[in-house]
């Protein structure tokens, strides 16, 4: 089972990389694990077999952007430092097909990117892939059916977007998809189902509760009951047919919950 972190569970459990803590499907109880070798924020985070990735984000102290790529053994409660990418980037979204990382889109000195980035984890290479069609950042990555899916985001330009690109590496090129029906940034993806369902965000109204999900084979996207708990800047994860929310904040700009929600999807 591979993909995104937001999508999936790692080993019968749920990691927030971020923040070294781990819940146990079976116990459903958090538990401390080690740290990070760096301390950072709004990173992107993906899965393969018992490994998980994180790459980028805004570093500690300052909050400059890095480009530093780290590796997570759960088997081995261990992290690695990894070769680091091309760019430094925060708020990217991140996924993995086969044996190969790819991180897309964020910022960097206030500017929303639209780099494209591999790394072969067998090889422990980075090359650069071609970039998306709109720039954005606070986006999420889902991957599904061999294509890496970056949804939404925003710039500082023009507020909220709507707009999904997939990559498809068999082909080497983005691929525009339908818009999802509210624009957002600061959400996050799990895929479930067979589809991909986005949760949260923020607007200049408040934080969003309404969900969406994308069915790849119609290429459709329909409404899910609204997030109990408007959020943005959060994480998710699918498992057990059920898409559990993590954390983020209530509010828009700088706050916090610890509240965890699960949405139980039909079929």
């Amino acid at each position: 089972m591979r993909g995104t972190v937001q999508g999936h569970v790692l080993a019968a459990a749920l990691l927030v990389a971020g923040c070294g803590e781990q819940a146990s499907s079976a116990t459903q109880r958090w538990r401390t694990l080690h740290d990070a070798t760096l301390a950072r924020t709004e990173v992107a985070a993906a899965r393969i077999g018992d490994a998980a990735f994180v790459v980028g984000g805004f570093a500690a102290p300052d909050g400059a952007t890095t480009a530093a790529v780290e590796r997570y053994d759960l088997r081995r409660d261990r992290w690695t430092r990894l070769p680091g990418a091309p760019s430094a980037r925060g708020a990217l979204a991140a996924g993995v097909i086969g044996d190969r990382l790819y991180v897309a889109g964020g910022a960097r000195g206030g500017r929303a990117l639209t780099a494209l980035e591999v790394y072969d984890i067998t090889r422990r290479r980075w090359s650069r892939g071609p970039s998306m069609k709109i720039a954005r950042e606070h986006l999420a990555g889902a991957v599904h059916g061999g294509a890496f899916y970056v949804l939404a985001g925003r710039t500082a330009e023009r507020g909220n977007l709507a707009v999904v690109e997939r990559y498809v590496p068999a082909r080497r090129r983005w691929e525009r998809m339908a818009s999802m029906r509210k624009p957002r940034g600061g959400i996050a993806a799990a895929v479930a189902g067979g589809r991909i369902v986005v949760v949260g965000g923020e607007e200049s109204a408040g934080t969003i509760a309404e969900v969406e999900a994308f069915d790849p084979s119609r290429r459709r996207w329909s409404t899910l009951p609204k997030l109990p708990t408007p959020r943005h800047g959060l994480g998710a994860v699918a498992f057990g047919g059920r898409v559990v929310v993590l954390a983020g904040g209530p509010t828009p700009g700088l706050s916090y919950s610890a509240r965890t929600e699960a949405l139980r999807l039909a079929g």
